[in-house]
């Protein structure tokens, strides 16, 4: 059966590949919350794990190397004593900017439909 979902959908397997190829990147719980950590510049391990909540060392570490692996932060160490390690967004992690924002928006949205507190409120708005 799936080889004949591949001969009869192509279309629909090369819309979903690419979106897949995304979130495989940047799902999980803390991608997102560490790439918006370092919006503003680069930042140290510390700084870091202060600014995400309740992330532990362990799993900032990990997201980060996974982060660096996927070209969107980059690692620089600085020779001096004690080492200074800073994360850095590369331009390639700039350029999820825009999802970024949009992914806000509709959390904002989503946010307001689930507590009932502006069910009115036109999807149409989060395009403007």
């Amino acid at each position: 059966m799936k080889e004949n979902f591949k001969e009869n959908h192509p279309e629909c397997r090369e819309m979903i590949l690419p979106v897949r190829d995304a979130l495989d990147v940047i799902s999980g719980k803390w991608k997102i919350s560490i790439l918006i950590a370092m919006s503003l510049g680069h930042k140290r391990f510390m700084e870091l794990q202060n600014a995400i909540p309740n992330i532990t060392p362990r799993m900032l570490s990990k997201e980060l190397k996974e982060l660096e692996m996927n070209l969107l932060v980059e690692r620089k160490v600085y020779d001096s004593f004690p080492p200074i390690i800073e994360y850095e967004r590369t331009g390639h992690a700039q350029s999820l900017e825009p999802l970024i924002e949009e992914l806000r928006r509709w959390g904002e949205y989503h946010r307001l439909v689930i507590t009932g507190t502006n069910i009115e409120h036109p999807v149409k708005e989060l395009q403007d």
